[in-house]
């Protein structure tokens, strides 16, 4: 489904009934990472997926995009769907969507789940995000895809045949490449750390044990400075848990939601 949301068109789909519970996928990515925790969670809760502002079936407008821009967007979709109280689970860039959606809209989480995130990036990290919108711009998204799978899934993983790896390259590789730049402006920028105690919602931070692009370091800094939340270490995953272990995500998640159900 696609409904216009603060200037620009977004899908979304919505699965099972109940609680409403929203996933908010990583940069390069689209619905379609979510699909084991839809397909687990639309059992008991009423599940909203979306692309993100330039990813999957939304609009992909030229030029950078802010944080606050994509928590607009969430907020604009939210509203269309009469939606004032829900779950929130964001993983990388969905986290970081989570965070300042959280800040600027206080209220709306019953819970807050940030995956595989950072609340900031080290001022020496910014080459790194320089140079993969100078691969995009001269390479286009298959330039982007070996390397970043490489981050996104465990060596034995990768070698192992999953089609997950296949499943996740195709959506890298699907990504309009004015979407990835903008986004990669927006997340690049993000400094939140200071700010996470106004955060009032019950939160659970998940990282992937050898999450090398967000570290168990840097989801530690998040539980440490967000008051009364709780960290959950993936065990043989690296940045995209939820689809590496998805058996150990999902087990975290329902704790956590049930205990603050």
């Amino acid at each position: 489904m696609k409904i216009q949301t603060n200037g620009i068109e977004t899908h979304y789909t919505i699965d099972g009934d109940g609680p409403w519970l929203v996933f908010s996928h990583s940069l390069a990515c689209n619905v379609t990472m979510w699909a084991p925790q839809v397909a687990e969670f639309s059992k008991r809760y009423k599940v909203l997926c979306y692309d993100t502002r330039g990813h999957g079936q939304s609009s992909a407008p030229g030029g950078a995009y802010t944080l606050g821009q994509l928590a607009d967007d969430a907020k604009a979709l939210l509203d269309a769907l009469a939606i004032r109280s829900c779950h929130w689970v964001g993983l990388s860039m969905g986290g970081m969507i989570g965070q300042t959606f959280a800040l600027k809209y206080p209220g709306m989480f019953q819970t807050l789940t940030l995956a595989d995130t950072t609340s900031r990036y080290p001022t020496e990290s910014a080459p790194a995000w320089q140079g993969r919108i100078k691969t995009a711009t001269e390479g286009g998204m298959e330039a982007i895809a070996p390397p970043t799978l490489e981050r996104w899934f465990t060596e034995p993983f990768r070698k192992s045949g999953s089609k997950v790896v296949s499943d996740i390259a195709q959506a890298i590789r699907a990504t309009p490449v004015a979407g990835f730049i903008g986004c990669c402006h927006a997340i690049s920028q993000i400094n939140l750390t200071s700010r996470l105690h106004e955060i009032q919602s019950p939160a659970l931070v998940i990282v992937g044990e050898h999450d090398p692009g967000t570290p168990p370091a840097m989801a530690r800094e998040i539980r440490d400075n967000l008051p009364g939340s709780e960290l959950v270490v993936i065990p043989s995953a690296a940045h995209l848990s939820n689809r590496e272990q998805p058996q150990a995500f999902n087990s975290a998640l329902a704790t956590f939601l049930q205990r603050h159900a």
